[in-house]
């Protein structure tokens, strides 16, 4: 393929398959409103239809057999917005407020999901059986955002397990209605949604097929066009928004939103295909990739529960562990056998830094949006 074709193509499909995500995003709002479907469980669908870009390329490239492109462009877009959304938000904010018990929730599964990948990647689990680890605690948490605070009052559980769970989910509802405000759908927003999805799929795959012949034809390592050039790409109408959301005082739903976007991006754009097509032999830098995303994920839940939200200081923190990593990843990118003192020093760099912050007394939160409870 031509450079020139091959160029016009990845920007084009870029333009299109972001520009969409949106219609799709909105139209899927309005069919889950008419389904009466909870605030929490909007926002996961909400989060599912943005994480469409990455997804359909992250299939296309497992489809051809490039792992390292399919599991970089997973990988490194969550890592990306624990970056972009939850760090750059925090920034420009001046801190945002949570509630702990929404803290608690989403990050001890966004954790777990982290984990799971983790331990795939290297090869201790098949996909099939990492697929099913995710789904033995996603699924149940779905249920419980998807139940609402009433029906949860009516589940056979014990009292203080309700109580916590009600509360929980009131609270997260509470965080995300400042950003979901659905129309009424109407039969003609089924239609839209199914054309905008189509839409989206031919041209993420388009972008994924023409990111991958530039990358051939430069001596672009694949980790770097996936787990860094695909990554961020699909990522940015997400990093735009909480930008947005949080220049006017409403990125209290960042971290949700962030979460769970990461662990549907885990499950649908890497086990699911990977179960189907094989993940390949485990990569040092995939590895590399999903360890950041672990500690990255570790640090920003700890943070954000320790706070009661996010601060400036924190956001920061998160941003320059981001740049750390593509550091590493960009210096170890072209050898095989990466260099630890490339990989692991920077990783216990962060980790020390991060474990520094959190023994420290936090100090005073300015900026934030309410008090947490």
């Amino acid at each position: 393929m031509p450079v020139a074709l091959a160029a016009a193509l990845f920007a084009a499909g870029a333009v299109i398959s972001l520009g969409t995500s949106y219609v799709l995003v909105t139209r899927l709002e309005r069919i889950g409103g008419r389904l009466g479907l909870s605030e929490a469980l909007l926002g996961v669908v909400a989060a599912l239809a943005a994480d469409a870009p990455e997804i359909t390329s992250a299939v296309a490239a497992l489809a051809s057999h490039q792992s390292k492109i399919g599991a970089g462009v997973i990988i490194g877009s969550n890592v990306f917005n624990l970056a972009a959304l939850l760090g750059l938000g925090a920034v420009v904010a001046g801190g945002i407020a949570l509630h702990r018990r929404v803290v608690l929730l989403g990050g001890v599964v966004g954790i777990w999901v982290a984990v799971a990948c983790l331990v795939t990647v290297l090869g201790l689990l098949s996909p099939a059986a990492g697929l099913i680890a995710v789904l033995v605690v996603l699924l149940p948490y779905l249920a419980v955002l998807a139940a609402g605070h009433t029906r949860l009052q009516r589940m056979a559980l014990t009292r203080r397990w309700e109580a916590w769970l009600g509360e929980a989910v009131a609270e997260e509802e509470q965080e995300l209605e400042e950003v979901i405000h659905p129309e009424h759908g109407r039969g003609r927003d089924v239609a839209v949604a199914a054309g905008a999805l189509m839409i989206v799929v031919l041209a993420s795959v388009t972008m994924e097929r023409s990111a991958s012949a530039l990358g051939t034809r430069f001596g672009v390592p694949e980790i770097i066009t996936g787990g860094v050039v695909l990554a961020a790409v699909t990522s940015l109408p997400n990093a735009v928004a909480a930008v947005y959301l949080a220049a006017k005082g409403r990125g209290a739903a960042m971290l949700s939103t962030t979460l769970n976007s990461n662990a549907l991006n885990v499950t649908a754009g890497l086990l699911i295909p990977a179960t189907i097509t094989g993940l390949g032999p485990p990569s040092a830098h995939s590895v590399l990739i999903a360890v950041w995303y672990l500690l990255m994920t570790v640090a920003s839940v700890a943070f954000a529960y320790r706070d009661g939200g996010v601060s400036r200081a924190t956001g920061a923190l998160i941003i320059g562990a981001y740049l750390v990593f593509l550091g590493s990843l960009l210096a170890t990118a072209h050898s095989a056998s990466p260099d630890p003192r490339l990989t692991v020093v920077p990783l216990v760099v962060v980790a020390v830094g991060a474990a520094a912050g959190l023994a420290r007394r936090p100090g005073r939160r300015r900026g934030q949006e309410r008090t947490p409870q």
